[in-house]
């Protein structure tokens, strides 16, 4: 069930090609030291954050504020922690990978349907956890708050002053 709803793994820096990206919906990160590009998605202990939004700019918003978060801007949480990990944005990624379940509707709409598909994406959001956790017995690194340190609030917040 849930291996299918994923596209395959792709390259960080091809996240944009995916047809459809504009649409709500999951995306998982993995690091990996070897190229997963183009395999089916799978759960690994490769993976480090899983994602969702519902917002309007879709996917693409998301994976974007990722991106800046990851290169020293301010705007994703699960990014700031994996910030505080990897502070060379261009030796990560070379080895960050997402794949991504889509979830097409109409984020502007209060139809009935397209409300009740935004609420799919939030569970399966939470779906993803459970899976990932019974898998491996822990949360995805910079998804475990209490784990994973946010840049912003330990290195970047020394460096301002």
């Amino acid at each position: 069930m849930y291996e299918s709803r994923f596209t395959k793994w792709m390259r960080w820096c091809d996240r944009d090609t995916v047809q459809g990206i504009n649409y709500p919906g999951i995306y998982i990160c993995a690091i990996s030291e070897e190229d997963i590009s183009g395999k089916n998605f799978s759960w690994t202990t490769n993976i480090v954050y899983v994602g969702m939004t519902n917002s309007l700019k879709g996917l693409t918003g998301r994976l974007k504020q990722f991106d800046n978060t990851i290169k020293g801007k301010s705007g994703h949480g699960g990014a700031d922690r994996m910030r505080y990990k990897y502070q060379n944005y261009n030796e990560l990624v070379n080895k960050l990978y997402v794949a991504v379940a889509l979830f097409t509707c109409n984020v502007k709409s209060n139809s009935p349907e397209d409300l009740r598909t935004m609420g799919e994406v939030a569970k399966f959001e939470y779906d993803c956890f459970a899976r990932f956790t019974e898998s491996f017995g822990y949360l995805p690194e910079f998804n475990d708050f209490a784990k994973s340190p946010k840049y912003s609030l330990t290195i970047g917040r020394k460096n301002r002053f």
